[in-house]
Formats: C-alpha cells, structure tokens, sequence
C-alpha cells in the first residue's frame, strides 16, 4: 500500500487554512521548551523526532491503544515524506476532551498556554488538532483502516439507491456515552410516539464476545438519514456516517476535528437542535421525504466530501502541515529526552498480533511519496473568517426558522 500520488503543487482543501488558526496563541511568542513541557502534567505522550528518528516518552496510559496507533500514524508520515519534516517536540494528549483551557490563559498576569495536540477541539480551548487513530484502524472493535473502510462504504452506498432505503433517522452506537446520546433514545418509535427516528444501542463488550456480526460500518448505509451525535465530546464515527450518501443530520455539536470545520450545515449536513433533538429529527426527515432532491443533494455532497477531500493522502499532508508550521515556531533545537524511546515501525509490527498487526501492516507505508504534500493555503484574513463563520450561523438559523413556522402551522391547524 501506498498513499502517494502523482499530483505535484495541488492546493490543499479549505479546512487545512484551520492550522493557522489553531497555531495562532504562539504566533508572536514561537514556543519554548518551558512552554513544551508544562504540558506534561496532562498529556500521554511525548513525541520527539531528531534526524528523522521518533522517540517517545511515556506519562500516563491511554485508552486502549490510542497513543500507540497515533504515533504508529506519525512513522508512517515520515516514512511518506523522509527527510521534509523539521525535527519536532511535542505534547500530545489521547483522552476524549481537550484539555488546555482558554479561560486558564485570559488577563495580562497570565502566560501563554503550553502546546498541545489533540484529537479534537472547542472555542473553550487552545488544543492543537490532529487525526485521530481511527484512520489506521481501530483494532479494539474491528473497524478497518480508513484507506480500505472508504472504498467499502463507497460500494455499499452505491448498492442502494436513497429512494429504496428506509425513510428514517437512523443511528447505532453507545447509548451510555455521554448525555447527548441518552437523550436521543428518547426520539426512538414507541406506541405513543413516531419521530421517524429508529435507534440502536450497541454493547461492545457483547459484540467483541460474538465476533462482531453486526456492527459493519459498510452494512449501515440502508437509511435515507443518519444521524451524527458526540459522545463524551467529538466522535470518529462522522466520517462514516457522511460517507453513505444519506442525508447526514447532525446534532449541535460543540467539538470539532481536524476536518469538520470545513463543512456546511444545509450544504453538507442537516442540523440538529441539541435541546429539541426528536422534534427536530421528524422535521428533517419529513422535509426530506418531501423534498427527496434536495435531501438527495445533501447527502451526496457530503459523502463528496468525505471522499475527496478526506483522501488518505489528505489526512497525512494535514499531520505534515500542522507539524511542519508548529516546528517553525519552536525556539529551540529539539533534543531527545532522558527516558524517551525510539520508536520505529516494524518495532510495532513485530510486537503486535491478531488484528492489530494485520490493519498496521497494511497502513504501513511502503516507500516515499513521489510527490511533495499539497500547498498550505494562507491563514484566513479577520473578514473571509467572520463571513464563513456568519454563513454557517445564518444558514443553522435558517433551518431553526423552518422548524419554528411548521410548529406554528401545526398547533393551529
């Protein structure tokens, strides 16, 4: 397997202009390493590259094997791209929710806040985002490495037509994990009620028990809507939900992944009201049993993007980018650490078995790129950042003002 492609100086999508922002609290300061290791009292890991070698310092145990699959991600990169990336040091922290939070960095007493990359962040905090572990696979519960799980989600939805699915909400997973998703049990079928919502709770432990029969990603594309909503905070399901070419609905989300700031409600996604979740869904679902085009349209521009721009190849330029621009902010020469690692690929190969080894082998990079990473956009200037940010607003709002007139209609027809 190979990520590279032929294609030299291409642009790259629009939601990578995000690292600039992500990266801005240290623009004029640049990072030192006392900034670096304040971070250690709430991060995992530590990961250091010097001379295109990864070494890793070890603080604290991650969830399954999150740190190991992250940095398992990084090797991979540097073996796409050897010899491009500046030697680097840095905090990473593998839990649900960010961690370095804004309110902690406000007034003129305060200091600059310690870097730290993260799998997904909020307006409440200054973590760095980065892909998540998901795209080599998740071994723990059998989902596929992306480069492979993209292709067999991409057949699946194409063997149903959207007409020919159930015209319903659908959504299964963890109904236990956080608040959002017991509230949504709520919105399932009953004898009293019809959201037009049909909800499916999975226990992992039951599934693990019997192999995973039913909890294929590819077989889950039958619905005309899918229904997106966070756990503890974001979740790596969304990219499989808008994959399917069914109209994505999701609920108000408060985190954010490397990605999804490049999305538009009504463009790519329906939203959801957080505090109205059934009332909602049956809206959408109704307007888009009415008006199947449109729904149609949504759907398919958000599997589009799922598709395109969300490539393999995408998902390392953007880990490229993002390190790349954090290195040139560092006022230091990065050194390994007493205690550190190195950490090399077949290192993780040769001490792993089962599934694990299976889905690392493939991702494994197999030989450089022969072409450079896409071109880093520039950072958004204050306007083109407020209008995108109006835009979204306006067209969620427009969405609540349709719900608003169709309650009024109902409750005096």
């Amino acid at each position: 397997m190979n990520p590279s492609s032929s294609v030299v100086e291409e642009a790259c999508p629009e939601y990578f202009r995000w690292i600039h922002e992500d990266l801005r609290p240290w623009k004029v300061t640049g990072i030192s390493r006392e900034m670096v290791e304040r971070g250690r009292v709430v991060a995992h890991i530590r990961v250091v590259v010097v001379g295109g070698k990864l070494y890793v310092e070890n603080y604290k145990r991650a969830f399954q094997t999150r740190d190991v699959i992250t940095v398992w991600g990084i090797l991979q990169l540097l073996r796409l791209y050897p010899g491009k990336l500046p030697d680097l040091d840095l905090m990473f922290e593998c839990g649900d929710k960010p961690v370095i939070l804004k309110q902690d960095y406000k007034g003129s007493e305060a200091t600059t806040p310690p870097p730290m990359f993260h799998y997904c962040g909020d307006d409440q905090t200054h973590d760095i985002v980065f892909p998540d572990w998901s795209f080599w696979g998740w071994s723990e519960i059998n989902i596929k490495p992306w480069e492979i799980l993209k292709k067999d989600l991409k057949q699946s939805s194409d063997k149903v037509k959207w007409m020919d699915r159930e015209p319903y909400a659908y959504w299964k997973g963890n109904t236990l994990l956080g608040p959002a998703r017991r509230d949504l049990v709520k919105c399932n079928a009953s004898k009293n009620k019809e959201w037009n919502t049909r909800i499916y709770d999975l226990d992992w432990r039951r599934e693990r028990k019997e192999g995973f029969k039913t909890t294929d990603l590819e077989s889950q594309c039958t619905h005309r809507y899918k229904i997106y909503v966070e756990g503890y905070a974001w979740s790596v399901s969304q990219k499989y939900i808008l994959a399917c070419d069914s109209m994505s609905l999701v609920i108000d989300s408060q985190y954010y992944d490397f990605y999804t700031r490049g999305l538009l409600p009504t463009v790519h996604y329906w939203p959801i009201s957080e505090n109205e979740k059934c009332k909602s869904i049956n809206f959408a679902v109704k307007w888009g049993n009415r008006y199947t085009k449109e729904a149609q349209d949504i759907g398919k521009a958000g599997s589009k993007f799922i598709q395109e721009e969300l490539r393999m190849r995408y998902v390392y330029d953007y880990m490229f980018h993002v390190l790349y621009q954090y290195a040139k902010l560092l006022k230091y020469q990065p050194t390994v650490p007493k205690g550190a690692l190195e950490v090399c690929s077949e290192t993780l190969i040769c001490n792993s078995k089962g599934l694990r080894r299976k889905f690392r082998s493939y991702s494994m990079v197999n030989k450089p790129s022969d072409s450079s990473p896409c071109t880093l956009q520039p950072p958004f200037d204050q306007l083109t950042l407020q209008d995108l940010l109006r835009r979204k607003e306006n067209q969620t709002k427009q969405i609540e003002l349709w719900e608003a007139s169709e309650n009024i209609r109902r409750n005096y027809s």
